[in-house]
């Protein structure tokens, strides 16, 4: 007899499991999946004008339980509930966004010098499934669920298995606003049934955001069932700083990107790769940035870091750290595991690891920043370069027509000058190299899921 396998909601600031769930029965996740074929064939007829409705209902419901999804999020892993809130209100924009200009985005094209009349049309295909991670937990499933059912697809959600409840809320917004019934459904899965729902007729592709591990065992699942998959994975981000920047503002910014989310987001700034002639006053201002940030209990006000997402993840980066120190790096700040329960890290700064030690060319999941020095322009390209990832990056300069020149540089999905790197639904989001393939947002996400049909009258 099989094991039931079950999915818990455990505490990451107290280490206490606070909801158990037992993962459906394959015959459970058929039944849902059948549900999410059957309203497809609806909801594709339905019209661009009502998908927009049904879009913006959702983003109200949204709206109006922002604090309950953000206090799910601060409690199954550890979000701040001011940056639970925010996380929310953007799911909310991304729907308003599409309903706004989806229709235009999927209206057909018109292309001379083929036949008399020539077009090309973009039309939903089926089921999408989503398989999402636990980081971003409204988010990333939104940002996926928006643009796919304005393009008229129909969608399941495998969810990261420690957020069964941030799931379950998503779908029960859903079920609030004006959606029809099944249009999107929760699958209270693991990932031992995700290529089952794969094997589905009406599955026509996933769309992942996770590890690199996982997309590829996803991708090649989806591509044996030649099904197409959209990949976001990974990132060690490279966060430049040239001779020329604002080095106080840039450090402020560069310890938020590497400490929100406790460090956990695939876009953070992860490798510092900073000129000789600023490198010592721009680690003296990232460690007095980093040591200002309140770490502590998701739920109260002032927190900035909340605990990482569990102890198992905690224990990875810590060994990740003495793998830095111990090939040669030094630590200026943290780096030490804290007493007491839940799953903290301190903010931690390590400097003048060797640029080639293995564990450099890691992703470090967590709020541990990595400086390197980089004599002169093309030799901090060529560092942040170097590397297996491609999803982010960002030049920070005085000249902003330097800086654009060395951000086009830089291989990866997104560069941003001065800035963040950041997803925005007016924007394409997604990697190259081990970052993962395929994009999300803007008119090439919603393009991703839909046959792109070439149709001629001679």
């Amino acid at each position: 007899m099989e094991r039931i396998m079950t999915l818990k909601s455990v505490n990451p600031a107290t280490g206490e499991a606070w909801k158990i769930f037992d993962e459906w029965t394959p015959e459970q996740t058929l039944e849902a999946v059948d549900a999410a074929a059957g309203a497809y064939a609806s909801w594709k007829e339905t019209s661009f004008a009502r998908r927009a409705e049904c879009l913006v209902s959702l983003a109200g419901v949204l709206k109006a339980r922002a604090d309950e999804f953000a206090g799910l999020m601060a409690g199954e892993m550890g979000k701040p509930l001011a940056f639970g809130r925010a996380e929310v209100l953007k799911c909310a924009a991304a729907c308003e966004f599409y309903a706004e200009k989806g229709e235009a985005m999927l209206a057909s094209e018109p292309v001379s010098g083929c036949g008399e009349r020539a077009y090309v049309d973009f039309a939903p295909l089926g089921v999408v499934l989503a398989v999402m991670p636990w980081n971003f937990p409204f988010w990333q499933a939104l940002r996926v669920a928006a643009p796919t059912l304005m393009a008229g697809n129909t969608m399941v959600l495998k969810h990261a298995s420690n957020v069964p409840q941030c799931a379950l809320a998503i779908e029960d917004a859903f079920r609030e606003s004006a959606f029809p019934d099944d249009v999107f459904r929760t699958l209270l899965i693991g990932a031992r049934q995700v290529e089952s729902v794969l094997d589905h007729p009406s599955v026509i592709g996933v769309s992942l955001t996770g590890s690199e591990g996982a997309g590829r065992k996803v991708a090649a699942a989806a591509g044996a069932r030649l099904k197409k998959s959209v990949m976001e994975l990974g990132g060690s981000d490279p966060f430049v700083v040239l001779e020329d920047a604002d080095i106080a503002h840039a450090a402020k910014v560069g310890a938020s990107s590497r400490c929100v989310n406790a460090g956990q987001t695939c876009i953070a700034a992860k490798r510092f790769i900073v000129r000789d002639e600023v490198y010592d006053d721009f680690l003296a201002a990232l460690d007095r940035e980093m040591g200002e940030l309140k770490v502590g209990d998701p739920t109260a006000d002032g927190t900035i870091v909340g605990p990482m997402a569990s102890t198992a993840l905690r224990a990875e980066l810590h060994d990740q750290v003495g793998r830095c120190v111990a090939a040669g790096g030094r630590i200026l700040r943290g780096g030490e595991l804290p007493e007491g329960p839940g799953a903290f890290y301190p903010p931690t700064i390590i400097a003048d690891a060797p640029f080639e030690a293995e564990v450099c060319r890691e992703e470090l999941f967590g709020p541990a920043a990595l400086v390197f020095r980089a004599k002169d322009d093309d030799e901090a390209i060529r560092m942040a370069n170097d590397t297996p990832f491609g999803l982010g990056g960002s030049v920070w300069t005085g000249d902003k027509d330097r800086g654009l020149a060395l951000a086009r540089r830089i291989e990866t999905g997104v560069a941003v000058v001065n800035g963040l790197v950041r997803s925005d639904p007016n924007m394409p989001f997604g990697g190259i190299k081990n970052s993962g393939f395929g994009r999300e947002l803007s008119s090439f996400g919603i393009r991703e899921f839909v046959n792109i049909k070439s149709v001629i009258v001679d």
